[in-house]
């Protein structure tokens, strides 16, 4: 949009990824909408008591935005469901906070991105389903950073260009890819199998060990696009695993953390 030009934009398909406090009782939003991108549009009024815009504004619920702006940000005209309101289970909440940091993180502004849209829309229907959790955030992980242009190269060797062989053993370079590893050769770089690389490339990660290979993969190439910049979900899930032996062990159970989930 042109600096000073008037937008209006009526009914968008978005979900709320975020909102903080902007005086008494307005807040900011970020939006992650279907045909504008990520916008940053003013809620106001939004938390005056009896709000039905309260409601309306939550997380992972699929609604229907009005805004007008005049520059960067937008303010909010209208907000409802677009159909029944969602959340997630108690269980997931903290993965579906991760996947809205990442897309804060990696998406930039006013940039149009329907496949974006429609994939955070799909993850957190499959995030409600008996999916194994850490199985929907790799692939979410792995389709994001295609839609982005930094897809991961998984099928052939980099260097030689020899297709990957599920029996050897690889060395993964987070800016290029797979190389074939030669014993006695060490450069800092984590060793993953063939048959890892070929199952994250066909997206079939059901095997615990090819989903915890997986996970250092994606998370080596997220964290390049992230440059350095830590995302407070991942902190957050693992304090919560080191607590949860220690709490498990008082009542006498078995902690259920998923080591797999929220990108951690």
């Amino acid at each position: 949009m042109t600096r000073g030009a008037h937008e209006r934009v009526l009914l968008e398909a978005a979900f709320v990824l975020h909102q903080h406090p902007y005086r008494d009782s307005s807040r900011i939003l970020e939006l992650l909408t279907r045909h504008h991108g990520r916008r940053t549009v003013f809620s106001r009024g939004t938390h005056r008591p009896g709000s039905p815009l309260t409601a309306v504004l939550q997380p992972f619920s699929r609604v229907l935005v009005s805004w007008s702006a005049r520059g960067e940000a937008g303010t909010l005209i209208h907000a409802e469901f677009d159909g029944a309101p969602t959340s997630l289970h108690a269980s997931r909440l903290m993965s579906g906070f991760y996947l809205n940091e990442l897309l804060i993180r990696l998406l930039p502004r006013h940039d149009p991105q329907t496949d974006v849209f429609d994939l955070y829309a799909a993850t957190l229907e499959a995030l409600r389903s008996q999916r194994d959790e850490g199985v929907v955030l790799r692939v979410f992980e792995k389709r994001l950073l295609e839609i982005a242009g930094y897809g991961l190269s998984l099928t052939h060797d980099v260097r030689s260009g020899v297709p990957v062989d599920a029996t050897r053993t690889y060395r993964f370079l987070p800016d290029e890819g797979p190389v074939e590893w030669a014993p006695g050769v060490a450069e800092g770089h984590f060793l993953v199998t063939g048959a890892t690389l070929l199952a994250l490339a066909a997206e079939s990660l059901d095997e615990p060990t090819v989903r915890h290979e997986a996970r250092r993969i994606l998370r080596m190439s997220l964290d390049r696009c992230l440059e350095g910049r830590g995302l407070r979900s991942r902190d957050v899930m693992t304090a919560m695993r080191r607590a949860a032996p220690a709490s498990s062990s008082a009542a006498g159970t078995t902690s259920a953390a998923e080591p797999d989930a929220a990108g951690s």
